[in-house]
C-alpha cells in the first residue's frame, strides 16, 4: 500500500467520518497540533528520561492517538472501530501527577523552563500542549467536541510541567526559580 493518496492535493483531507475539510480548517489545526504534540513526546523519550517516565510517556502517546481520531471524528460520527478519549485517562493523568508531586518540593516561584535534555523538552512539550488546548477551546466554540478532550489536554499539560520538574530532580538539576524584576546588565 502506497503512502500517498494524491487527494489531498486539492488543499483537503478527509474527517474519520468520511466528510473532506481544507487543511487549514480550525479542526484539522487542533487534532495537527495534537499530533504534533505527540511526536514531541517522542522526543522527549529519545532524551533518555528515567525508565517509568519513559513508560508513562508511552501511555501518553496512546491517549494522544486516541485524543487525535477523536478530534478526527465530530460527535454525530461514531463509527464502531472509534474509542473516545474518556474519564480514565483525565484520572490516570491525576494519579500520575498526584504520585510525582510527591518526590517534589513544593512550589513557592515560578520557575524558568529548562534543566537537563528531558526536563527541557517536557517543558517545551508543555507549550505545545497548552497551543493545541487553545485550538480545541476555539474549536468548540463552533462545534461539539467531547467533553473529556478538553479536560485531557489541561490536565496534561499539568503532567508534563510536574514530570519536567521530576526529570530535573532525578537528574540532580537544581531548578531556576524566576527573579522578578531582574533585568540583564547591558
Amino acid at each position: 500500500m502506497k503512502i500517498y493518496t494524491k487527494t489531498g492535493d486539492d488543499g483537503t483531507t478527509s474527517l474519520f467520518s468520511g466528510g473532506r475539510v481544507k487543511k487549514n480548517n480550525l479542526r484539522v489545526e487542533a487534532y495537527g497540533t495534537v499530533d504534533e504534540l505527540n511526536s514531541y513526546i517522542g522526543v522527549v523519550r529519545a532524551h533518555n528520561p528515567t525508565r517509568a517516565s519513559f513508560n508513562n510517556l508511552e501511555q501518553v502517546q496512546n491517549h494522544l492517538f486516541r485524543l487525535g481520531a477523536d478530534l478526527a471524528t465530530p460527535l454525530d460520527s461514531r463509527p464502531d472501530w472509534l474509542v473516545r478519549i474518556d474519564e480514565a485517562a483525565v484520572l490516570w493523568l491525576e494519579e500520575s501527577i498526584d504520585k510525582a508531586t510527591e518526590q517534589l518540593d513544593p512550589l513557592k516561584n515560578f520557575i524558568l523552563p529548562g534543566g537537563s535534555p528531558a526536563g527541557a523538552h517536557l517543558h517545551v512539550a508543555r507549550t505545545v500542549c497548552r497551543r493545541a488546548e487553545r485550538l480545541v477551546v476555539e474549536l468548540a466554540e463552533d462545534e461539539a467536541v467531547n467533553e473529556w478532550v478538553l479536560k485531557y489536554l489541561n490536565r496534561l499539560s499539568d503532567w508534563l510541567f510536574t514530570l519536567a520538574r521530576y526529570e530535573n530532580l532525578r537528574a540532580g538539576i537544581q531548578e531556576e526559580k524566576w527573579a522578578v524584576g531582574n533585568s540583564a546588565d547591558v
